[in-house]
């Protein structure tokens, strides 16, 4: 394999990092110099904590439902794959924010009341006692809503990268007796991952950004912080300018990270062709 011209080498190099980090670079100094800026970031990255703990918990339930609903969808059972491409597609076609304030001021209500209902005899057996809306907390409800709205969409990346899979190896696999769980964990999965993994890396950030949206219901997360600040001081500029670098931060980061990352499954994959030849 001949090495790309120069010319081109040079147009693949990242000047757009290198503008971003000299951006970066200058509000750092100015968050370190400048009080006022250092008092907002010490503010607003309170709400850091919320929202990498919202994206990591809605994230990992999101990516557990979407593999169930990616097998229910090829399952070899009608009504598996019917109930599958109803959740989807239905999920899909409803914007995060809608199913947010669904989750938060209809579903929640809703379990309240099936609760009660259900555990009725347990209350009046002195048993338990009533619960009540304000018990269910706004974290979890926002939680709950980012989970089942990524899920849809995960579940898709799950469908696409088994279906990216040799059936021929399948087969093969069947005709040594393997099981149809062992078939997906030690054929399917492993080489099925590649295929996801930039996906559902990309999915990852998106949920970073959109965790943002937990702040429509109080949640003290970055945008919260922000927010309330901004409000009190009217420093809109200020305030939202570090809630956007911080965003940057780990947005980019990320990104970053996923570009390394399947650059080297690349090199691997190459390097494992290569001996194989």
């Amino acid at each position: 394999m001949t090495a790309p011209p120069r010319s081109t080498r040079k147009a693949d190099f990242p000047w757009w990092l290198l503008a971003a980090g000299g951006l970066a670079l200058v509000l750092a100094v100015q968050i370190v110099l400048d009080d006022l800026y250092s008092q907002i970031f010490s503010i607003v990255s309170k709400g850091v904590g919320i929202t990498i703990f919202v994206t990591l918990t809605g994230f990992t339930l999101a990516t557990a439902i979407g593999l169930l609903l990616a097998v229910m969808g090829l399952s070899r059972h009608l009504v598996l794959r019917q109930v599958a491409r109803f959740y989807v597609e239905i999920i899909r076609g409803i914007p995060i924010l809608v199913l947010l304030f669904y989750i938060a001021f209809v579903g929640a209500p809703g379990f309240v009341a099936a609760w009660n209902f259900l555990a009725a005899p347990l209350v009046s057996a002195g048993l338990a006692e009533p619960i009540q809306v304000r018990d269910v907390s706004l974290l979890w409800r926002a939680i709950i809503a980012l989970t089942i709205g990524y899920s849809a969409f995960i579940s898709e990346v799950f469908r696409a990268g088994i279906l990216s899979v040799d059936s021929g190896q399948v087969e093969a696999a069947k005709a040594l007796g393997l099981t149809p769980f062992q078939r997906f964990r030690f054929i399917v999965l492993p080489q099925a991952i590649r295929t996801i993994l930039p996906p559902l890396g990309n999915d990852f950030i998106a949920m970073i950004k959109d965790s943002s949206l937990v702040s429509v219901l109080g949640v003290a997360d970055l945008t919260q912080m922000g927010k309330v600040y901004a409000s009190g001081s009217f420093r809109f500029f200020e305030t939202y300018s570090i809630v956007a670098y911080v965003y940057l931060l780990l947005t980019v980061g990320l990104s970053l990270g996923l570009r390394a990352l399947e650059k080297r499954l690349r090199r691997s994959d190459e390097e494992r062709g290569a001996r194989s030849d």
